[in-house]
């Protein structure tokens, strides 16, 4: 495992030297997938880079990318990656977007790494190893809060819009309610934002596998609990709520009212 992590780092090294390089380059070249979506040549660049290595490094494992594509992860071993998280953000000029690495161990997120090199941060965790973020100041182990009551507890969820969309304006709004304070921080940085218990609750009303795998892995080392909207411990279910975990049975039964 240590070996496996220490990997994903380098990788996510290799991520940001490109991402940093384009990051507000006036030659950014930008297209749209079929669900019109954006994608840079950035994207594709870190995706491209990070599996040649994976191919040198870790032949016999699978890749399953967003770009590139790839759909297995239920049975052996396979590095789900993300290689912009915030594709919006960077395309605009905004720093708050990242390389997301996960290594899956038959269906079940066991390493991951989060970096985001235009906030100066990175996340990253290892079944039984703890979960661990860096910084200006440099390296320390995270955990969750210790917040125990909706109404003191901090969220962050995605815009309104896509509640409305894929589950339900009232279920969203009753959350916001329930809480102290709600923002809306985005994409990978909310469930970052829990795993380290700067805030107590996140939730997604829908994500794709490659959007959380790396998530479920950090949040969980940190003490907390990730799961989907239907409360199952999966990445891979299309929803997203991860939690410092003693809010996060309550926070399902409003989501699924």
């Amino acid at each position: 495992m240590p070996e496996d992590l220490t990997l994903a780092r380098h990788l996510a090294d290799i991520a940001d030297a490109i991402t940093t390089a384009r990051f507000r380059a006036r030659d950014l070249q930008v297209s749209s997938k079929p669900d019109r979506t954006p994608v840079t040549d950035a994207d594709t660049a870190v995706e491209d880079a990070i599996r040649e290595r994976l191919a040198t490094e870790r032949p016999a494992d699978a890749v399953v990318g967003e770009e590139r594509g790839g759909t297995s992860w239920s049975a052996g071993r396979a590095w789900v990656v993300d290689p912009i998280d915030g594709t919006k953000n960077f395309l605009r000029g905004v720093p708050v977007w990242a390389t997301l690495i996960a290594l899956v161990e038959d269906g079940t997120p066991v390493v991951g790494v989060i970096s985001a090199p235009a906030l100066g941060r990175r996340w990253w965790a290892a079944r039984g190893e703890g979960a661990w973020s860096s910084d200006a100041s440099g390296e320390r182990s995270i955990s969750v809060s210790g917040v125990s009551a909706l109404q003191d507890a901090y969220l962050s969820t995605t815009h309104l819009g896509s509640w409305t969309e894929h589950h339900s304006r009232e279920a969203y709004l009753a959350l916001t309610d329930a809480c102290w304070e709600n923002r809306a921080f985005g994409d990978f940085w909310s469930h970052c934002l829990v795993a380290e218990g700067a805030i107590d609750l996140a939730a997604e009303a829908i994500v794709n596998p490659w959007d959380v795998a790396a998530v479920q892995v950090l949040v969980t080392e940190a003490g907390g609990r990730f799961s989907d909207l239907s409360g199952k411990p999966r990445f891979d279910g299309g929803s997203a709520v991860s939690s410092n975990g003693l809010l996060h049975d309550e926070a399902l039964r409003i989501l699924q009212r």
